[in-house]
């Protein structure tokens, strides 16, 4: 499995917020963005999540998929959302403006409370997840492990990583490269809900994963689009 180092994943996640989960396709946004503004763009998530130590590496993922490569990207991206999107207990988004996708899996759905074994209906819902994956193998996937605050982080931090590896393995099992993905786990640092209510815990106890363009997809795009 990769390890990734804090700074890194900050500034990954700060790419992935999302600027628009609806209305244009990812194909019509992909195309707007020019790779200068991509860069500027970039550069801005990045510092809004990581404090400022994120920019550069946001900037980095601006100015790679900007103009029609960013096009043809949206197009693969979309097509594999829908796909997606047919997974019954998975939330997708769109994030990275359309070039990227984010799928939420709420714990109730994958866990039971503070354990980190996948259940049996996760397991069925995984299944499909893996096939959509084996199916676009031109993307990283990285997979973060949340919770909610209950407890501490001597408890949280460890679970929210066993859970995100438990994703990772089982993904493994059926056939996914471990070479293509990474697991993390935030504890109860990521919150979006409130933690003071029943509902907002549940909404915080959730694994994401983010599907981005791998060095390949990126390199095919800027070749079709004459870059």
């Amino acid at each position: 499995m990769k390890v990734i180092s804090k700074v890194f994943a900050i500034a990954v996640l700060g790419g992935a917020i999302v600027l628009s989960g609806c209305g244009a396709s990812n194909t019509v946004k992909g195309g707007g963005i020019g790779a200068g503004a991509g860069a500027a763009l970039g550069a801005g998530i990045g510092a809004i999540a990581g404090g400022g130590k994120g920019a550069a590496i946001g900037a980095g993922i601006g100015t790679v998929l900007g103009g029609t490569a960013g096009a043809i990207i949206g197009n693969k991206m979309d097509k594999q959302a829908a796909e997606l999107e047919k997974i019954e207990g998975a939330q997708v988004e769109k994030v990275n403006d359309g070039q990227a996708i984010k799928v939420t899996f709420e714990s109730g759905i994958l866990f039971a409370t503070n354990s980190s074994t996948l259940n049996t209906e996760s397991r069925a819902s995984l299944d499909k997840f893996a096939e959509s994956l084996l199916n676009n193998p031109d993307t990283d996937v990285k997979i973060y492990g949340h919770t909610d605050s209950t407890g501490n982080d001597q408890i949280n931090n460890p679970l929210s990583q066993r859970r995100a590896e438990s994703v990772y393995n089982y993904l493994v099992s059926k056939g996914v490269s471990g070479s293509r993905m990474i697991a993390q786990g935030f504890g109860s640092t990521q919150p979006v809900a409130d933690n003071s209510t029943v509902e907002g815990r549940t909404q915080n106890r959730r694994v994401e994963v983010y599907i981005l363009p791998n060095e390949k997809m990126i390199q095919d795009a800027q070749q079709q689009a004459g870059q």
